[in-house]
C-alpha cells in the first residue's frame, strides 16, 4: 500500500509537481539552458555528474518544500544517487516533504495508428523492487497520441493500465500519461476518444488500485472533469505540451481540480 501521509498530499495538497527526470538523451538541452554548455564536460559520466549538481540545487533551494512543490519526478540515475548524503527520495521526503516519483519508460516505440506507444519494459520489475527499497512513491510513464485514431489510443491506453497495474501490485502509485499532441488538428476528437478509453480502465480497477492521470491541457474546458472526480485518480496533473507558460497558465485556469 502506498504511504498515506504522501497519498493524502498528493490527494488534497496545493502545489505543483517538478520534473526532475531528464533522462541522458534530453540532459544536455537541460544543462544549455541551466547556462552549462556542452564543453563543460568530456563524457557522459561527467554530463550526468553535472546534471545531478543541477537537481540537487535545485532540490535543496529554499522554497523547493511540500508547501509549494508536492512530488518531483526523478530519473532512475538520480534515484540512486544522494543529495546532501541521503538518499535522493529519501531526503526528498524526509528533508523537504516532497514526494518521490520515478520515471520508468524507456522511451517511445514507433508510430503506429497516429500513436507511439511505449517501448518493452523487460526489467520493469526489478526496477520496480529497487524503487520501493528507496522509498519512492510512484512511477511515471509517456506515450503519444498524434491523431484521433481510435485503433491507436485504444492501445496506447490498454498498454498504459496494463503496466500500471504491474506498478500497483508493488504497492506504488503509477501517473498515466497518453499525452495529445497540442499541435494536431483532431485534438478535440482525440481527448473524446482518450477519455472514454481511460473511464472504462477505472472503471475496472479493484477497490485498492489508484491511479494520477498526467494529461494534455484539453481543447474543451473542464473536459476531463469525471476523470478528476474518480474515486480511482488520487490527482490529474496537467502537462503543458509546448504551450507558452501563460497560455499554459490560462488554460490550467480553465480546468477545475486540475495542478500542474
Amino acid at each position: 500500500m502506498p504511504n498515506s501521509e504522501q497519498l493524502a498530499q498528493m490527494k488534497n495538497g496545493k502545489g505543483f509537481i517538478a520534473a526532475l527526470d531528464q533522462s541522458g538523451g534530453s540532459t544536455p538541452k537541460a544543462l544549455a539552458q541551466y547556462g552549462v554548455k556542452d564543453d563543460a564536460y568530456s563524457s557522459e559520466e561527467d554530463m550526468f555528474d553535472l546534471i545531478h549538481e543541477m537537481r540537487s540545487r535545485i532540490a535543496t533551494a529554499p522554497d523547493f518544500t511540500g508547501e509549494k512543490v508536492l512530488g518531483a519526478i526523478l530519473f532512475e540515475m538520480t534515484m540512486d544517487r544522494a543529495i546532501e548524503g541521503k538518499p535522493a527520495a529519501q531526503f526528498l521526503w524526509e528533508d523537504r516533504g516532497v514526494v518521490p516519483f520515478l520515471k520508468v519508460d524507456k522511451g517511445l516505440a514507433d508510430e503506429v495508428n497516429g500513436c507511439q506507444v511505449m517501448k518493452a519494459m523487460p526489467e520493469l520489475d526489478a526496477l520496480l523492487d529497487r524503487a520501493v527499497a528507496a522509498g519512492i512513491f510512484g512511477t511515471k510513464m509517456r506515450s503519444v497520441i498524434s491523431a484521433a485514431n481510435a485503433a491507436g489510443i485504444k492501445a496506447v491506453v490498454d498498454q498504459q493500465f496494463e503496466v500500471g497495474k504491474q506498478i500497483i501490485a508493488k504497492g506504488l502509485v503509477p501517473i498515466i500519461e497518453p499525452e495529445v499532441t497540442i499541435s494536431i488538428a483532431d485534438k478535440a476528437d482525440a481527448e473524446d476518444i482518450l477519455l472514454e478509453e481511460i473511464t472504462k480502465h477505472l472503471d475496472a480497477l479493484g477497490d485498492d488500485e489508484l491511479v494520477m492521470l498526467k494529461l494534455s491541457l484539453p481543447t474543451v474546458p473542464n473536459h476531463y472533469g469525471t476523470l478528476i472526480a474518480h474515486p480511482k485518480v488520487v490527482r490529474v496533473v496537467a502537462l503543458s505540451g509546448g504551450y507558452p507558460r501563460d497560455e499554459a497558465n490560462a488554460k490550467l485556469a480553465e480546468n477545475t481540480g486540475m495542478i500542474a
